[in-house]
């Protein structure tokens, strides 16, 4: 390795422990080898040593209930909901197909009835190849099979396969989000970051088309109940499972305010990661409070091999407007030693900020749509395509 190659230091964010550090740095490694960028990956892991714990095992913490908002949701805010359903409950929609009434099912003479045929696709499925490629290349294969055995053996696809009419095309796309949902919340269970809705909607395309569902629709049908039943149900969910969550939510909220209270160590942790890159160009690519963290350090002091920050679901620009971020206060600048800034959003992560008009002509802003639902676009922004595409034309000086 030449001294001069350029580094890629990945410094992680909110919440983010040994699992899902590794599997994340894991994931942008292949990223930069397959898009054929000429740097070398590292990562600043500061979560185990300089983050939040509970200490007290959350005794401080009463019960609650969240409140949402009234806003009337478009139709592809409606699917990102209704697959924030599916994360809790992959089983959902084959719920409501149990309900399903339909004229059409009476079988043709000589033909077997439609839950039959349906059954045997499932449970003779076999991975086409452009499927494979697909789990493969997004470490789902491990998860797929035994998800679909999940779906398959459970009661309720048998009672909705008992509403399925001769032409049961929804049912058959119903199942096929079922079983990739299961796919992707063991997967994510397990400690693996989500995937991008563009990537979760292409496995689900070739899961559909196998099943002979033709088509990525969503019924009315399904979609009709969604505003009233499951919101409530994804609220009861959330609160029923708030001590879960906590642990889960912990970290994130709680990593931010002993960096802001605390922040001496994470500081001194991640410059030392920067030296440790070596002599050559250090790329900074930093996600949520690792952005806070880059951001403010690099306020301080000149760093003289970074020679560019990327911020990815940072919250670097709303701290700095509301007065919180450590090493800058309204209205003082960006010193001029700060170097060039990307900043990456998605407009569904509400951990995500833009910067190009608090900081201008000193912060570019990319809009990006990782396609999930707030909490899963905050960590989805690793498969999105955009996202790289925003990183490459960074490296090339173009942003």
């Amino acid at each position: 390795m030449g001294t001069n190659r350029s580094t890629l230091l990945f410094v992680h964010g909110t919440g983010v422990r040994g699992k899902a550090y590794a599997a994340t740095l894991e994931a942008i490694k292949k990223t930069v080898d397959d898009r054929g960028l000429d740097v070398d990956v590292k990562g600043c892991f500061w979560g185990e040593s300089e983050g939040a714990k509970l200490r007290l095992n959350g005794v401080s913490i009463p019960d609650y209930l969240a409140a949402g908002g009234g806003q009337q949701p478009s139709a592809a805010d409606e699917e990102v909901a209704l697959w924030s359903v599916l994360y809790t409950d992959p089983l959902y929609e084959l719920r409501l197909l149990r309900n399903y009434d339909d004229s059409t099912t009476e079988v043709v003479l000589g033909e077997a009835p439609p839950a039959t045929l349906i059954r045997d696709d499932v449970e003779r499925f076999t991975a086409s190849d452009d499927l494979t490629l697909l789990l493969e290349s997004n470490h789902l294969m491990d998860w797929f099979p035994p998800a679909l055995q999940t779906v398959a053996s459970s009661p309720e696809f048998a009672q909705a396969l008992d509403t399925a009419p001769a032409e049961p095309l929804l049912h058959r796309q119903a199942i096929a989000r079922a079983i990739v949902a299961q796919t992707l919340v063991d997967s994510m269970e397990a400690g693996n970051d989500p995937v991008s809705g563009t990537v979760r909607d292409a496995i689900v395309e070739a899961v559909t088309t196998q099943l002979h569902g033709y088509g990525m629709g969503i019924s009315d049908f399904l979609l009709r109940p969604f505003k009233g039943l499951a919101l409530r149900y994804a609220t009861y969910r959330l609160t029923k499972d708030r001590g879960d969550l906590t642990d889960k939510l912990t970290d994130p909220g709680g990593d931010i305010m002993r960096f802001l209270a605390r922040g001496d160590d994470a500081r001194r942790f991640l410059e030392q990661s920067i030296q440790d890159c070596g002599d050559g160009p250090v790329i900074l690519l930093a996600h949520s409070l690792g952005g806070i963290m880059c951001a403010d350090l690099l306020v301080r002091k000149q760093v003289d091999n970074v020679d560019l920050l990327i911020t990815v679901g940072s919250q670097a620009p709303f701290l700095y407007e509301i007065g919180a971020l450590p090493s800058l206060e309204p209205p003082d600048s960006l010193p001029d030693h700060f170097p060039r800034w990307l900043n990456v959003y998605d407009r569904r992560d509400l951990l995500s900020y833009v910067g190009a008009e608090v900081f201008p002509e000193r912060v570019s802003d990319l809009e990006v749509d990782n396609g999930q639902p707030f909490p899963y676009s905050h960590s989805a922004y690793w498969s999105n395509p955009e996202v790289w595409a925003g990183v490459e034309g960074a490296l090339n000086g173009h942003h």
